[in-house]
């Protein structure tokens, strides 16, 4: 199989991984509440049960209140852990915790918060699928040391109850960019953006208004204890039977309709991070993505430039997979996948033809734009240092690396047949014609046709005929 023919089969088998890879629902169409409930084989799959020390003791609502909606599960309670930082594979992993307890009738949905922050648009998706949540939310921000800082406190107002075990803090959730800092129009937009959407948050839940705006505004944080005066939490819980407890009989609405909550003493289901979940954790970064991608391309060009290196291309077509399996959970702009293309297509260009530099500008610029709009406006950010970083590599690989090579092929050929024609050999046997005759210190049987030669006379190889070299003697001014 030919270079091209297996560089084109790892670009098929990419394009078809990918056409089969499930895509991950974009936190987006999270108002919709239409999001694929991740049950067998995803990532919230296999919710483990567990039984808490104290007997299950399930109160039944009062009479004058409305019943909640009955289900399988209406004894129970759904335990999710949110951890590290916010993306669209948190806000996916807690979508789909919110459809399956209304789905199976949970008493209630508990989100346990440790996260320094992260993406606001993922954020937003997040709360808007608690606000609108027909089960009652307890957020609690768990174990000690955990925080809830940033998009956390967002998430953690939400809950219709929330709480913060010993040890813990919560604020400083004034918006900032990935990029840099913004300037003082942009910046003031973002923050007053993050304020009223704060106060809204608060306001649903019964949170100081006050507080949430101050801490987008002023970055403000406070202790677990501060948040209990301030009333930016409803208590203190140090285990998950102490959370139930103290949340119980706690009012929660939704609209004008009021209800009593009714969880202490019952016993939880955990939903546990799938393989799917943990894998995407780690890819979903856009850094590693925007890496993965890169090397997909440059593996792929080089078995492109060198047909039978085969490392290259294995390399380049698991790392494209990759990224593409990343940049599904991510919110992507496909005009800057297509300038990154046309970067690559520019230094290639820049090498084969004389444009003195203005390809190799085209790429440059045409790469650092691809870059900054890989990804929508209202999603992640690269870093400049990552930008300036793959572009530097990728135009050295291209305009060094790849120059190199494709000059040494241009280079005149030096060994077997066609690198010995054309040059001198010294003859160590009467050629008449057949002979020997002696080249770089070896011995070869040579041919000079219808002429002759004599010992210590020189001879211009002309060609190779198996183990023959076919000859012809050198005049006298041909030898000086």
């Amino acid at each position: 199989m030919s270079g091209f023919r297996r560089a084109g089969l790892i670009a098929f088998v990419a394009l078809a991984a990918l056409a089969l890879a499930a895509p991950v629902p974009h936190a987006g169409a999270a108002g919709t509440r239409k999001h694929r409930p991740v049950e067998k084989g995803g990532s919230l799959a296999g919710a483990r049960r567990s039984t808490p020390t104290t007997p299950a003791r399930a109160t039944e609502p009062d009479a004058a209140e409305p019943a909640p909606s009955e289900g399988r599960n209406a004894g129970r309670v759904l335990v999710v852990r949110l951890e590290g930082p916010v993306s669209p594979v948190t806000a996916e992993a807690l979508i789909s915790s919110v459809d399956r307890a209304e789905r199976q009738g949970y008493r209630a949905l508990v989100i346990e918060i440790d996260t320094p922050g992260g993406l606001e648009s993922s954020m937003r998706d997040m709360v808007k699928s608690m606000l609108a949540s027909t089960v009652p939310i307890i957020t609690w921000v768990t174990p000690g040391g955990a925080r809830a800082a940033s998009a956390g406190v967002f998430v953690t107002m939400a809950g219709d109850v929330a709480a913060m075990a010993p040890g813990t803090n919560i604020g400083a959730a004034t918006p900032i960019n990935l990029q840099g800092p913004m300037d003082s129009t942009l910046a003031r937009k973002a923050t007053n953006d993050a304020a009223a959407f704060a106060r809204t948050v608060a306001a649903q839940r019964g949170h100081s208004i006050e507080w949430a705006e101050k801490a987008v505004r002023s970055a403000v944080a406070a202790s677990e204890t501060e948040a209990v005066d301030l009333k930016v939490v409803d208590f203190i819980a140090a285990t998950l039977p102490e959370l139930l407890a103290k949340a119980d009989g706690r009012t929660w609405r939704r609209g004008e309709e009021r209800r009593v909550l009714r969880v202490r003493g019952l016993p939880n289901d955990r939903i546990e991070p799938g393989f799917r979940q943990r894998v995407l954790a780690v890819l979903a970064e856009p850094s590693v993505a925007y890496i993965l991608l890169m090397l997909g391309f440059y593996g792929l060009l080089f078995e492109l430039q060198n047909p039978g290196a085969i490392l290259p291309g294995i390399v380049g077509g698991i790392c494209l997979i990759l990224a593409f399996f990343a940049l599904s959970a991510l919110p992507v702009n496909y005009a800057g996948i297509a300038l990154l293309l046309l970067a690559v297509v520019f230094f290639l260009a820049e090498i084969k033809v004389a444009s003195h530099g203005l390809l190799a500008a085209g790429g440059i610029l045409s790469m650092i734009l691809g870059s900054l709009i890989l990804f929508r406006s209202e999603g992640p950010r690269l870093p400049w240092t990552v930008i300036g970083g793959a572009t530097a590599v990728t135009a050295a690989f291209f305009l060094v690396v790849v120059g190199a090579g494709l000059r040494a092929q241009r280079l005149a050929v030096r060994t077997g047949p066609a690198g010995l024609r054309g040059r001198r050999a010294s003859v160590v046997e009467r050629l008449a014609p057949f002979g020997m005759v002696r080249i770089d210190g070896e011995l070869w049987r040579a041919s000079a046709g219808n002429e002759s030669a004599d010992v210590g006379g020189d001879v211009e190889i002309t060609g190779v005929d198996g183990l023959t070299l076919k000859v012809r003697p050198l005049t006298k001014e041909a030898r000086r």
